[in-house]
């Protein structure tokens, strides 16, 4: 009769036998590009190729805030409509409960949005009152 741990141990024999058949291939993988692969001795080794053009000045570029802040609210409403398709997959099981929960999920981030709005991180223009001071 086997016990319990034996019978661990044999159903964990597969899982060390396939991991370290993945790590044999792919360390095969790495000595072989190594001795097989090309070796490039040009002096323009370390440029990019950019379609046959030069690169001229410097990669790191500096954008703008609003790029940021669109990438961020992206983000988020990417997220509140994933967990949304969520619940609209399971709402039938939850009920009233989770209509109501998801009410309120919506509600918070409409809250949010309109606070964004109203302080101006929505704006593309400029605002000059804003950067003055002044009521022109």
């Amino acid at each position: 009769m086997q016990t319990a741990a034996s019978t661990n141990q044999i159903l964990f024999w597969p899982i060390m036998v396939y991991g370290g058949l993945v790590l044999l291939l792919v360390g095969g993988m790495i000595v072989l590009s190594y001795f097989l692969g090309e070796r490039h001795h040009a002096p323009a080794r370390n440029v990019p190729y950019e379609s046959g053009i030069r690169p001229t000045g410097s990669a790191r570029l500096r954008y703008g805030i609003r790029y940021y802040l669109v990438g961020l609210f992206f983000i988020l409403f990417d997220v509140e409509a994933a967990i949304v398709f969520a619940w609209a997959v399971v709402f039938r099981r939850v009920g009233w409960t989770g209509y109501v929960e998801v009410l309120l999920f919506i509600a918070t981030l409409a809250a949010g949005l309109l606070y964004v709005w109203k302080l101006g991180g929505l704006d593309w223009s400029p605002d000059i009152k804003r950067r003055t001071g002044g009521d022109d």
